[in-house]
C-alpha cells in the first residue's frame, strides 16, 4: 500500500507539471504558430478586367498633359472614382515650372484608407503623359503627346482596382494611394544636353513631398508602380530602390515569386532610374522602391514603345495587371 501510494502521488506530480507546461505554451504562441496565422489572412483577388478598364478610360480622354482640358477632366474622373470606393480624397493642387518655363497647373491626387492608422503603406504612381513622343523612330512624332497607357495609366489602372478591392475587404494597416502629376513633363531628348536634367522630372511628387497633403505624413515604405502593363513585362531589381530599401524590394519580389510570378519579379540587379521614388527617399527619407518595366535587350532600357505614339491601349496586357496587382494585394495583406 506504500508502495502504491508513492507512485501514486509522483503519477499525480507529474501530470501536474504537464498541465502547467502546456498552459504556458498556450500563452505564448510559436514563432511558426504567428506565421501560420498570417498565411491564413484573406487576400483578395485582383480583376485584372477591372484594372485593364480604369487604363482605358484614362486613354480615352486623350493625352493627360498638363494645362489641356483632358487633363482637368481625368484629374475630375480620378478624385471621383476613388471617392466612390470609399477613400478620404485630397486634391492637391498648385503650379510649377517646367524645363523652359512654362507654369503648369498640377493636381496631386490622394486618397487613404484608415487615416488615423498608424502604421501605413504608400502605393503611387503619376497620371499624367508625356507631352512629346520623343523616342518615336520617326522623327515627325517627336512633337506629339502620347497616350501614356503604359507609362502613366497602367500604374494607375492597378491603384484603382487596388482601392476597390481595399473598399471591399479591408486590410489591419493604413493604405495610402497617390497619384502624382507633371512626372513626365522632361526635356525632350532632342534637347537634352550633358547636363544634369534630373530635377526637371517628377515635378508633382518635388511638389508633394516638400507640401505634404497630411503635417507629419509617415509611413513604413512606399512603391511606385511606372510602366507596369506592357505584355511579358520584366521587372528588375531597379538600383536607386536597392540603395535606399533593398529589404522592401526582396520581401515584394519574394511575395510576387511565392504566388508564381517570377517571369515577372526577376532577381536581378537592374540600373538607376531617376523617377518619383527617388525625390521621395531623398526629401522625405521615406523608403520608397520603383516596380519599372527594365528590358535590357532595348536601346532605351525600357519597354520598346516607351516615349513613342505607340503606347496606346494596344500596348496593354491583362496578364501584366494581374501580375503587379495580385503581387501588391499579398503583400498589403500580409502586412501587421
Amino acid at each position: 500500500m506504500k508502495t502504491c501510494a508513492t507512485i501514486i502521488t509522483r503519477s499525480s506530480i507529474f501530470i501536474f507539471l504537464l498541465i502547467i507546461i502546456a498552459c504556458n505554451n498556450t500563452n505564448q504562441p510559436s514563432e511558426k504558430t504567428n506565421e501560420e496565422k498570417k498565411a491564413k489572412i484573406p487576400v483578395p483577388s485582383f480583376n485584372a478586367d477591372s484594372a485593364y478598364t480604369f487604363v482605358k478610360q484614362q486613354v480615352d480622354f486623350g493625352p493627360r498633359v498638363c494645362n489641356t482640358p483632358a487633363h482637368e477632366k481625368c484629374a475630375g474622373f480620378l478624385a471621383e472614382k476613388l471617392r466612390s470606393y470609399g477613400a478620404k480624397v485630397a486634391v492637391q493642387e498648385g503650379l510649377v515650372a517646367a524645363y523652359n518655363g512654362t507654369q503648369l497647373r498640377i493636381k496631386n491626387i490622394i486618397a487613404s484608407y484608415k487615416p488615423s492608422a498608424m502604421s501605413r503603406v504608400l502605393i503611387l504612381s503619376h497620371w499624367d503623359s508625356r507631352p512629346y513622343a520623343d523616342h518615336d523612330p520617326d522623327p515627325k512624332n517627336h512633337d506629339k503627346p502620347i497616350d501614356g497607357a503604359n507609362d502613366g495609366a497602367s500604374g494607375v489602372g492597378v491603384i484603382l482596382e487596388i482601392a476597390r478591392q481595399v473598399s471591399i475587404s479591408s486590410p489591419t494597416i493604413g493604405v495610402d494611394l497617390l497619384l502624382v502629376d507633371a512626372e513626365d513633363y522632361g526635356p525632350p531628348q532632342d534637347q537634352m544636353k550633358n547636363e544634369d536634367t534630373s530635377d526637371w522630372w517628377g515635378l508633382g511628387t518635388q511638389y508633394w513631398a516638400k507640401q505634404q497633403h497630411a503635417a507629419g505624413y509617415s509611413a513604413r515604405y512606399g512603391i511606385l508602380l511606372d510602366m507596369v502593363g506592357a505584355p511579358n513585362a520584366t521587372f528588375l531589381m531597379e538600383a536607386v530602390s536597392m540603395n535606399f530599401a533593398p529589404s522592401v524590394v526582396k520581401n515584394i519580389w519574394s511575395a510576387g515569386n511565392n504566388i508564381g510570378y517570377s517571369d515577372y519579379f526577376i532577381f536581378e540587379q537592374g540600373g538607376a532610374i531617376t523617377d518619383d521614388h527617388l525625390f521621395i527617399n531623398k526629401i522625405l527619407n521615406l523608403p520608397t522602391i520603383d516596380i519599372i518595366h527594365l528590358d535590357r535587350t532595348s536601346q532605351t532600357g525600357f519597354y520598346p514603345y516607351w516615349h513613342t505614339v505607340k503606347d496606346d491601349i494596344q500596348s496593354i496586357d491583362k496578364n501584366t495587371l494581374k501580375a503587379v496587382g495580385q503581387t501588391l494585394l499579398t503583400v498589403i495583406y500580409r502586412e501587421q
